[in-house]
């Protein structure tokens, strides 16, 4: 647990400098130039160190799905990936295998996973995820996807009059789950976190945000939700609540500096007002945005309201990926077409702190990771920057962000334990991983969702397609 990192690049304002690193019992103890060597001697030279990054919201078992989604917006989306979406733990336990091991190798030493939830095996399920994240070392913050509403519960009525079947379990039954899988797993010292992850207001009564709310505040978790990621969802809040869904949220309580709110498209400026009033973070999912139709987040407006902005893949089959490289590269320069003021738009520096720092604000752990700091959590990650995709020598991290890098990530550490190095995870073994994801799927081109058919002409009524 004990090592060096000597001759490392690391950034310092507006330059870089070469630095070693000391780190003892996972923390950083030492940040200076020529320091003696404690414990293991790591080669940093020609490489750039910079702390792990977030991958602040995915679901990890749709990478089963992935490359194969219709081109649909989400509400219809959703309809299909529910038709095809028959789980068993065997698949969780591969799909969270993947997501940590694609997630490392871009840069990402902490992942959020909005994990779907088999009917009739929620805390198994939890429990598979859970020891897939453990066996590869990523730091996880498994936020289990509650609802009490059913599916067609999520599209705008409009004018008509909808009945939706009840949904097959109790409001109180999921929060008892929840319980009882924070009682089982939330574990923050050993890198495990459970989160209350309501689905989002389209989906969810209140009586679940406030039990939620409630075990937030008896065992102080983190809180997670999607957020007016659609047009539609924008329709529903206006429907169901009078007002929008962020003001909704800050009535009921759910709002505060321990959730985080993943896509956040459409929103008015007194809703960015109340983000920052209670400390929220958004988490910008750009890509599965662009996939969905769901529309760009006004991302520049928040971080000028002073509101803190993270990044997350989203899931693999509305991404279809979790590099998250790609998504900081897209999340920062898809906003130069949205704002014409170049003074607002995203530099690579503040893109790897939004990734980084603006990921530990949202979970609540600022104080331990995010930044190279003596004190904090040695979650961080070595790129070799004699690396193909990051030559010829410019700004490494404008290389880093800007570019394409492939390969890059030489060596991760998470609460100081070495799980990449010379460019392989070495806690699991990565190519039976690769064999058992090609066993357990197969070729797949053709497919009709039935719930799709049944609900696309209303869907396109009331949003006046």
């Amino acid at each position: 647990m004990n090592f060096t990192i000597e001759n490392a690049l690391i950034p310092v304002e507006d330059d870089y400098t070469t630095v070693d690193v000391q780190v003892n019992l996972g923390i950083i103890t030492a940040i200076a130039p020529q320091l003696e060597v404690v414990g293991t001697a790591i080669n940093g030279e020609n490489k750039l160190l910079l702390p792990g990054f977030f991958n602040a919201h995915t679901h990890s078992s749709e990478m089963w799905q992935r490359g194969i989604m219709s081109m649909l917006p989400l509400e219809l989306w959703l309809a299909e990936l529910y038709d095809f979406a028959p789980l068993d733990l065997e698949k969780v336990y591969l799909s969270a295998l993947g997501t940590a091991v694609e997630t490392l190798l871009s840069g990402g030493t902490s992942v959020v996973d909005h994990l779907v939830l088999i009917p009739g095996k929620e805390l198994e399920t939890i429990a598979t995820a859970v020891r897939a994240y453990q066996e590869v070392g990523i730091r996880a913050f498994v936020a289990p996807l509650i609802q009490d509403e059913s599916i067609t519960a999520g599209i705008p009525s409009g004018e008509t009059q909808q009945n939706h079947e009840p949904y097959f379990r109790s409001t109180q039954a999921t929060l008892e789950i929840i319980e009882a899988a924070v009682q089982q797993f939330h574990r923050p010292e050993s890198g495990v976190n459970i989160l209350v992850a309501p689905t989002g207001i389209q989906l969810c009564s209140d009586a679940l945000f406030d039990g939620c709310r409630q075990l937030s505040e008896k065992y102080n978790l983190c809180r997670h939700s999607h957020l007016l990621e659609t047009k539609a969802q924008e329709k529903l809040a206006q429907e169901k609540y009078g007002c929008t869904a962020v003001a909704h949220l800050k009535r009921i309580g759910f709002l505060d500096y321990r959730t985080s709110l993943a896509h956040c498209v459409h929103l008015t400026d007194n809703d960015i007002s109340i983000l920052n009033q209670t400390q929220s973070t958004v988490v910008h999912n750009p890509l599965s945005n662009l996939r969905l139709g769901s529309g760009i987040a006004p991302i520049l407006k928040y971080r000028q309201a002073g509101v803190n902005v993270t990044f997350g893949c989203d899931g693999a089959s509305s991404n279809d990926s979790q590099d998250l490289l790609e998504a900081i590269k897209i999340g920062s320069i898809l906003h130069n077409v949205t704002d014409l003021d170049y003074q607002y738009w995203i530099t690579p520096r503040q893109a790897v702190g939004m990734a980084a720092l603006g990921g530990a604000k949202g979970l609540n752990t600022a104080d331990k990771l995010g930044s190279l700091s003596v004190g904090k959590k040695a979650d961080l990650v070595l790129y070799d920057l004699t690396n193909l995709s990051l030559l010829p020598r410019t700004d490494p991290i404008g290389l880093l962000v800007l570019g394409r890098p492939s390969n890059v990530v030489n060596s991760a550490w998470v609460n100081g334990k070495q799980i990449v190095a010379d460019g392989k995870v070495t806690t699991i073994d990565v190519e039976k991983l690769q064999q058992e994801l090609f066993n357990h799927s197969q070729w797949d081109t053709q497919r009709q969702s039935q719930t799709v058919a049944q609900i696309e002409a209303h869907y396109r009524l009331v949003m006046g397609l």
